[in-house]
């Protein structure tokens, strides 16, 4: 899930891409989410969020509900995307 004002979701795109390219009969989707009303109900916790068969494989139970580029804890440091491993580490039983 996404939404327009944070370009964080481009490059969880590009991953997710890569990782579905990888495991047969992977598909990803995306959901745009365009008002706080629709954050509320899809339970976004941020631009960009991963969902796995409907599950926020990087769930933080501190982050608000809302229109806000999420951050992730990276081997880097803070990021607005989670890392191409830790992707597929979250995905990994999937």
């Amino acid at each position: 899930m996404y939404f327009n004002g944070c370009p964080n979701w481009k490059v969880a795109a590009e991953r997710l891409a890569v990782i579905a390219a990888e495991r047969e009969g992977t598909t990803v989707t995306r959901k745009l989410i365009t008002t706080v009303e629709e954050a509320e109900q899809a339970d976004f916790h941020g631009s960009p969020s991963i969902l796995a068969d409907g599950v926020d494989v990087f769930a933080d139970a501190a982050s608000s509900v809302g229109l806000a580029c999420r951050r992730y804890a990276t081997p880097d440091g803070l990021a607005g995307s989670p890392t191409l491993d830790q992707l597929r580490a979250a995905l990994s039983p999937i």
